[in-house]
This record gives C-alpha cells, sequence and structure tokens, in this order.
C-alpha cells in the first residue's frame, strides 16, 4: 500500500509500504501502576487489523511484562533486584500476551509471541531462524508481538532496551516505516517547562550531532530507555533505510493518523542515496553485537575503508580494546573518536595487538603465519557513518 507522510511542517514523502514495526513503551502500555491499558491496545489492534487487510505486515515489539507482573502481583513499587524484574517479567508477560490476544481476537486474527535476547542476534543460524518465523507469521496473517526476553537476559547479552530491539527488527525485514510510540510529543529543541511548551522538531533530515545532543533523559519509572535510546534506534534504522516516527503513543488516534499520513511528532528520513543492505551486512551491522570490541584507525586506513572500498590492512590499526576471537564483530572508530562501521575480524584480540602498525609482509615473522593479509576484510565491514 502507498502513503504519503507529512510532516506537520507541511514536507511529503510517499512510500510503499510493505512492512512497519511499532514499539510501544511501558509508559504508554501502561495506563496506572501495574496496569495496562485495555482500551489503547484495543485502539491499536483495530489499526494494525486495517493495515493487514490492505496487505501490509506490522510487527508490535511491546514492553510492558514487569509493569503487568507488578499488576498480578499488586506490588507497591518498582523491583529494583534483577531476579525480582525478571520474575515480575515472567509473570506478566503472560497477561501482556493475553491481553494482545483478546484486543486482536476482536477481528478474527491470531498473535504470535517472539522473546528475543542478544545472544539470538550474535548467532547468524539464530538470526535467520528468528527472520523466517517472523515470515511465516506473516504467511499465516498472524501478528507478531516482539518482546526482549527479560525473564533470563543477564546485561552482557541485553539490547539495552526495546528502542534498539524495534530498529534492529526494522532493519531485519527491511521495513519501510519504524513507528515508536512513547509519552512525549516527539524531539524538542528544549526540555518542556510549567508555562513553556518546548518546540516540537517535525522533521529531521539527518542525524547530525547538534540534533544528537539534543537527547535529554526522559527516562520514566516504568521505562529503560530516554530519548537518547530513541535517537541510537533511529540512527540505525536510518542507516537500514527505514524511514522514523517518534511520537506521543498517548494521543488519542495516533496510530491511525500516522498510517493515513499525518505526523503528528518528529519524522526522521533515512540516510539519502544509501543502497539497502544485504541479509548478511544486516546482521554484521544490526546483529551481532560489538560489545565493547573495538578497532582504533589512523587517517589512512579510514580514508582507505570510506572513500575507496579497500580492506583494514594491520598497517592502519592505531590501538585495539577489548577481547575478541577469530570471526566476531568489532566496532572501527577513526583516531577522533568518530565511529566508522563494523566488520568481522580475521584474527584475534592478541594477534591484532601483535601486529597493529605493522606491513603484511610482516605478519608471518610477528605471527609465525599469516592466515589472511587483511584484519578486516572489505566484503566483511559495514559502513555505518552517515558521510
Amino acid at each position: 500500500m502507498k502513503i504519503e507522510l507529512k510532516s506537520s511542517d507541511g514536507k511529503r514523502f510517499e512510500i510503499d509500504l510493505h512492512c512497519a514495526v511499532v514499539k510501544i513503551g511501558s509508559a504508554v502500555i501502561t495506563q496506572e501502576f501495574g496496569k495496562l491499558n485495555r482500551g489503547l491496545v484495543y485502539s491499536y489492534a483495530r489499526v494494525i487489523n486495517e493495515l493487514y487487510e490492505k496487505g501490509a505486515r506490522v510487527v508490535i515489539v511491546s514492553s510492558g511484562a514487569v509493569s503487568a507482573g507488578i499488576g498480578e502481583m499488586q506490588s507497591k513499587r518498582y523491583p529494583q533486584a534483577i531476579p525480582e524484574k525478571q520474575a515480575l517479567a515472567s509473570i506478566g508477560q503472560s497477561k501482556l500476551m493475553k491481553l494482545y490476544s483478546e484486543a486482536f481476537g476482536k477481528y478474527g486474527r491470531k498473535v504470535g509471541q517472539i522473546l528475543l535476547t542478544r545472544a539470538d542476534m550474535d548467532d547468524r543460524r539464530r538470526y535467520l531462524n528468528t527472520r523466517y518465523t517472523l515470515e511465516m507469521l506473516f504467511k499465516m496473517g498472524v501478528v507478531p508481538i516482539v518482546n526482549e526476553n527479560d525473564t533470563t537476559t543477564i546485561d552482557e547479552l541485553k539490547f539495552g532496551d526495546n528502542d534498539l530491539l524495534s530498529a534492529i527488527v526494522a532493519t531485519k525485514l527491511e521495513a519501510e516505516l519504524l513507528v515508536m510510540l512513547t509519552v512525549v510529543d516527539g524531539l524538542c529543541y528544549s526540555v518542556p517547562k510549567p508555562g513553556k511548551p518546548a518546540q516540537l522538531i517535525p522533521l529531521v533530515e539527518r542525524l547530525t550531532p547538534e540534533i544528537k545532543n539534543l537527547a535529554c533523559d526522559s527516562r520514566t519509572e516504568l521505562g529503560s530507555g530516554g530519548m537518547h535510546t530513541k535517537l541510537q534506534a533511529v540512527e540505525y534504522a536510518a542507516l537500514g533505510g527505514v524511514y522514523s516516527v517518534i511520537t506521543n503513543g498517548k494521543r488519542r488516534g495516533i496510530l491511525e493518523k500516522i498510517f493515513s499520513g499525518e505526523i503528528e511528532g518528529t519524522l526522521f528520513l533515512p540516510v539519502a542515496g544509501r543502497k539497502r543492505l544485504s541479509k548478511r551486512q544486516r546482521w554484521i551491522a544490526f546483529g551481532k553485537a560489538g560489545r565493547g570490541r573495538k578497532l582504533i584507525i589512523d587517517a589512512g586506513a579510514s580514508q582507505a575503508l570510506l572513500r575507496k572500498g579497500k580492506s583494514l590492512l594491520p598497517v592502519g590499526i592505531k590501538d585495539v580494546i577489548g577481547e575478541f576471537e577469530r570471526g566476531d564483530v568489532v566496532e572501527i572508530y577513526d583516531e577522533k573518536g568518530t565511529f566508522l562501521g563494523k566488520g568481522l575480524v580475521n584474527y584475534t584480540s592478541e594477534e591484532v595487538k601483535k601486529i597493529k602498525g605493522h606491513h603484511t609482509s610482516e605478519i608471518p615473522d610477528l605471527l609465525g603465519h599469516r592466515d589472511y593479509d587483511e584484519v578486516v576484510h572489505r566484503d566483511n565491514f559495514v559502513l555505518l557513518v552517515d558521510r
């Protein structure tokens, strides 16, 4: 289905919508402490069902399991300890899914649950299986409800919050639109104060450092992410060719307005002129985590990667941060600290430390072997900077 996205400043962008991802935050889906907003979920279900009827596919990335667990256990406080949070997520997940099942069941449509951890994205087979499951649910006319598996996830395996998870799902499925429903109206130039409403930014054509610096910490007690994490997710989506909207999910009829093209919130454009990433590139860029594994490279190596489409050789590496094995994904930065992209390494961190700054011909003397000329081959590198 074709829709024309119109920002509140009057600019229009036509997209052919095949797939969309709708992220619903904890503070949105929660009516009051420990109580899910049934009316809101039912209104979302009506709009999403209509999109399915028109041939579009929609994935819901939903928070709210911990909040539902709080309500079920009639707790008066938000949990602080991880085991308690995980237990409440376990209790609340079934309540959350029951609500979605009832809401979509009103229209004769089924829902399917998918719980993910970062490890599911790291392993390529599990990463692909996740996509196959989503595709099969679409073929069956079932609405996928995705959430992070809060019941078992430990910190080093977390996405951080569902903002990033929604962007990863959007890029994985080659979605055209990511809608992030939160409790603020969008990205603003300032923090709202009594008697002085914040000035909304209707359209962001490019995520510049100045735009990123506008993010303020707007986290709620029930939510785990603020505007900063939402902009990180938007940046991922933009690099993957996805339009994004950040808007107030509690506004009456907001989802219907967005899918009819009227954007009340902030519309973010995908990176201009960027080709769609291949499935393998999307796995490297958005699926597999770097987890603090970094290579710092000099200006010459940066130019070779950014401008000339070359591989990363050991001579251009200035520093190695973190530990990694062959085949792991590392993040690549220039000397100024600018993030350039991600790549699969051909050597371990200890091996790279020994050969960094040296020419390829010196590798055998330094390591006793030379399995590869490149530390990161160009085919295994994904550029993730908006040049």
